[in-house]
């Protein structure tokens, strides 16, 4: 036990562990066979130069790299817990920038720091429910800065036949190779500006269940039973 603290804790060891997750991630997309349901959606973003938020469940983020045109910039909402910096590390052997801060830690910075980056036209990605959930629970913070920013929110997910659910806290979802897989997205769900609380609030709950019916529905077509929320 103490190896695998002194391990984790050495910089060499941390970047050569996210270089496999990548390596991994590249394995499992390349041997599948891959569907991508209402994939217009995005594309149409994409051709026009548009900055959208892109929102997915903490447990769907394995395979999100794939879900993205690797040509269009964005940045992703990172925490600054370690387990963050793993996943910052790992995404950014796809191209992926990201932004740090969570709801409980450097929360103003890193708002400013999405804002920016809609604001020069660059997508931002946001799991709602993390850090640290409760899972599949819409957290405030994407429809502020929905509003803020005037930038719609698309919902992503993915899902595949042959695959694992940790015992963490999201149920995370390791895909596995050789198998069938789909990406679905979601239609894009615009906050008006001059949206009051009541407003948010409905909004809030529509990109939960804008999120939660394309996992569902990515569940369906790979032949297993919809997740549950915590």
């Amino acid at each position: 036990m103490k190896l695998i603290k002194t391990l984790t804790k050495s910089d060499g060891f941390r970047n050569m562990l996210c270089w496999l997750g990548a390596q991994y991630i590249r394995f499992v997309y390349w041997t599948g066979r891959w569907n991508v349901i209402n994939g217009a959606v995005p594309q149409e973003f994409w051709d026009q130069d548009k900055p959208f938020i892109l929102a997915f469940w903490h447990g769907r983020i394995l395979m999100m790299p794939y879900c993205w045109n690797q040509k269009k910039n964005i940045h992703m909402l990172i925490s600054q817990h370690r387990d963050g910096q793993l996943i910052a590390k790992t995404v950014g052997h796809f191209g992926i920038q990201t932004v740090e801060g969570s709801s409980s830690k450097g929360g103003a910075q890193a708002l400013r720091a999405m804002l920016k980056a809609l604001k020069a036209g660059e997508s931002i990605g946001i799991t709602p429910d993390g850090p640290r959930g409760p899972r599949m629970r819409a957290s405030s913070g994407i429809v502020n800065v929905a509003k803020m920013s005037g930038v719609p929110v698309i919902a992503c997910a993915f899902g595949t036949k042959a695959r694992k659910h940790l015992g963490s806290w999201d149920r995370f979802c390791l895909a596995l190779p050789f198998s069938k897989g789909v990406f679905c997205w979601s239609d894009p769900i615009y906050i008006p500006k001059k949206s009051d609380k009541t407003e948010l609030d409905h909004f809030q709950q529509q990109i939960e269940d804008a999120l939660t019916t394309v996992q569902n529905f990515c569940d369906e077509q790979t032949g297993h039973p919809p997740m549950e929320a915590a």
